[in-house]
């Protein structure tokens, strides 16, 4: 890849946590509640659609880049079947996962159908299987299938930028958690690793009732 190429394909990428963080935030959607209240029951809806299309940019330079640049690294024998193994297998938890998420509210269909206009995020604080072992378990997995792929320079960079968003978008989102649930979420965080399962911290099937029995 040229310098310039380069350049590009990591501007656009902090473009996009910028703007991404800067949308998610508290602070700015306290002010569009303020300054704009009747587009607060889109606002989640309307997120999700500029994070959506603002991905087609540098998964472009991405792909532009392929014509031109050579493989770094590629996975061989033994070695694509585990790194291929581990790509389906968090692309099955994913989809797993997926049952217990409020889809209309992550999606924003549902603050926008009942025309909701708080700030706040109206889900309850629920744990599913893969909290138990990780607090941000689509983080983690997004992950896996990233560092599972072949990787050429742009894929690369845009891996090692993907990944550093990760760990401090996580951190970001962390604060809004506290503020939603209080305690709760807090002695969560002290039991469960945040994006990296480590054996010895988990929650066991009961004590995720003991700590959702003890929610303020």
């Amino acid at each position: 890849m040229s310098d310039s190429a380069i350049t590009f394909l990591i501007g656009s990428w902090l473009f996009y946590f910028g703007l991404h963080s800067l949308l998610a935030s508290l602070s700015f959607k306290k002010m569009i509640a303020e300054l704009f209240p009747a587009v607060m029951p889109a606002y989640r809806l309307i997120f999700n659609i500029i994070a959506l299309l603002l991905l087609f940019p540098p998964l472009g330079l991405i792909y532009l880049a392929q014509a031109e640049v050579e493989l770094l690294w590629q996975w061989q024998g033994i070695q694509a079947w585990i790194a291929n193994g581990l790509a389906l297998t968090a692309l099955l938890l994913f989809i797993r996962s997926l049952r217990y998420y409020d889809s209309s509210e992550f999606s924003g269909l549902r603050q926008l159908r009942n025309n909701i206009q708080a700030v706040e995020d109206q889900e309850n604080f629920c744990l599913s299987p893969l909290h138990r072992f990780v607090r941000h378990p689509w983080y983690f997995l997004a992950l896996v299938l990233i560092w599972t792929r072949e990787m050429d320079q742009a894929t690369l960079i845009s891996a090692i930028l993907i990944s550093g968003y990760f760990v401090i978008g996580s951190r970001l989102e962390e604060q809004k958690l506290v503020i939603y649930h209080g305690k709760i979420y807090q002695r969560y965080q002290a039991r469960v690793p945040a994006l990296f399962p480590l054996p010895w911290r988990y929650l066991k099937k009961n004590e995720v009732a003991e700590l959702l029995e003890k929610k303020p």
